[in-house]
């Protein structure tokens, strides 16, 4: 059973009003058992996107940070599967900067084919449907998803000829990520949290992003089919494709490049 663009986002945006119930009162900070911190907006979002998902497709199979962190152990899954993080960027939402998203995508064959990142605090809603269907809008939590009238169509940039901007992570930018950068001409770096560096560069807002640390298949499948479906690239250091189902090495991510044009 295909699950749409437009449902998942709807399910985004459901999970988002339960985010921002927490963000907007006096929360509590909990740290896992790998050292990074979480909070009751964690699981209160990944709960309802399971549950929401297996309404609509009993026989899916998700991939869903809170649930492998509680359990340790990943779900037997086969070509097709969701990879869900249901709050991206939780230093972000954490140090209340507006930073972070409900990401969720649909695997096949190790691509992800559809994903949908979601920023409940600023309402920017990014989504990839297909091969040349990427959207975006803005739409605040409890609020329901636009007309297609109200999207707006997006696809990556030309690189500028006054140079590349370059996007980096918020809290994890490195010194191999500042060095690949110098490689090419870049006027402008911008920081931002979570799966929304990905989106700026499907929506023409960057060029380039670098990630040359450790991250997880739920943090990126949702951004990388909203690139990837907007005209842009995310390949590995040896210019092979990012892929998923890495079972073999815990679904964890190698260092990859973000990028509009191929560069």
């Amino acid at each position: 059973m295909s699950i749409s663009g437009e449902t998942l986002a709807t399910i985004a945006i459901e999970a988002g009003a339960l985010i921002m119930e927490v963000y907007n009162s006096d929360f509590e900070v909990d740290v896992k058992s790998d050292s990074t911190p979480v909070t009751l907006a964690d699981g209160l979002a990944e709960s309802h996107i399971l549950k929401r998902l297996g309404e609509i497709d009993s026989t899916l199979i998700v991939i869903a940070e809170e649930s492998v962190s509680a359990s340790g152990k990943f779900p037997e899954h086969g070509d097709r599967f969701a990879l869900v993080d249901p709050l991206d960027g939780t230093r972000e939402f954490v140090d209340r900067n507006g930073e972070f998203t409900v990401n969720i995508a649909i695997i096949e064959r190790g691509i992800p084919v559809r994903g949908v990142v979601y920023a409940p605090a600023t309402g920017r809603l990014f989504v990839g449907e297909g091969k040349g269907r990427a959207w975006q809008c803005i739409v605040l939590p409890k609020s329901a998803l636009p007309l297609e009238g109200d999207r707006r169509r997006m696809s990556v940039r030309a690189i500028p000829s006054e140079g590349m901007t370059a996007v980096a992570s918020r809290s994890h930018l490195n010194t191999a990520t500042e060095e690949y950068i110098r490689e090419f001409n870049v006027s402008e770096i911008q920081r931002a949290g979570s799966s929304l560096k990905f989106c700026l560069i499907a929506a023409g807002e960057a060029d380039l992003y670098p990630r040359f640390g450790r991250t997880m298949e739920w943090d990126t499948a949702a951004g990388q089919a909203v690139v990837e479906c907007a005209g842009g690239h995310v390949r590995k250091e040896d210019d092979s494709p990012l892929r998923y189902g890495k079972k073999e090495v815990g679904y964890e991510n190698p260092n990859f490049i973000v990028s509009g044009e191929v560069i």
